[in-house]
């Protein structure tokens, strides 16, 4: 699966910075980049992107106008959206959560922190696409991500937990990178989802010293009591 990104910031310098952090990741594409709320709109329209990384704070009108005008044309496929922008009032985190946006990175932000993003927008749509017809009571909150489920980490999602779960019990011992590969997600974003699967006691850590230089961390699925 690759994701077709449509970069919107008003900034030529950190639209192309941005656009950088995204080729770097083995899932995402540039599709296009904009720089006004109405040239966002009229991108959408004709690259029908996956996902859009959306500045706020636009000239002509803002990002969230751009997205409300996204949301109300019902012949769009609607893209995901991670909200990339300077702006941390609550009315605006809020606003953008109810327009459906599930990722709000603040700037600055490291294109580690935005692959971490991107890796659970992946696993949100694999997630997806492995149901099929009426959903059962699970199936809905996979999809809905309730506030009321227990929460993880910060920075973790449960979509992504679950894949990296299903991963390591496809692969049974592992390495981060070995998961990434399988995975196509970040091996930074694996090793921390294997990390706290580690920590609760789903997976066991080892060293293995059979490659070259440093020893490498394994992840081995637990074997549960007789």
């Amino acid at each position: 699966m690759v994701l077709r990104v449509l970069v919107v910031d008003d900034q030529p310098a950190v639209a192309s910075l941005h656009g950088l952090f995204v080729a770097a990741h083995a899932a995402c594409e540039v599709v296009g980049t904009a720089g006004t709320g109405p040239d966002a709109v009229a991108a959408v329209k004709e690259l029908r992107p996956d996902l859009v990384l959306l500045d706020v704070h636009l000239p002509g009108f803002s990002g969230l106008d751009a997205l409300r005008a996204v949301r109300g044309d019902a012949g769009l496929d609607q893209p995901e959206v991670i909200a990339v922008t300077a702006a941390r009032d609550v009315d605006t985190v809020r606003t953008a959560r109810l327009m459906g946006v599930q990722h709000y990175l603040v700037k600055p932000f490291t294109a580690g922190e935005l692959h971490a993003r991107i890796d659970d927008v992946l696993a949100e749509r694999r997630s997806s696409a492995a149901m099929a017809g009426s959903l059962n009571q699970r199936g809905v909150d996979a999809v809905m991500r309730p506030a009321t489920r227990r929460p993880l980490p910060k920075g973790l999602s449960q979509p992504t937990l679950d894949l990296v779960r299903t991963a390591i019990g496809d692969l049974r011992s592992a390495s981060a990178a070995e998961v990434a590969d399988h995975l196509g997600l970040s091996r930074v974003s694996c090793r921390r989802y294997l990390e706290h699967l580690a920590d609760d006691g789903e997976c066991v850590r080892s060293l293995d010293y059979s490659t070259a230089g440093r020893p490498s961390t394994r992840y081995t699925v637990a074997t549960p009591p007789a």
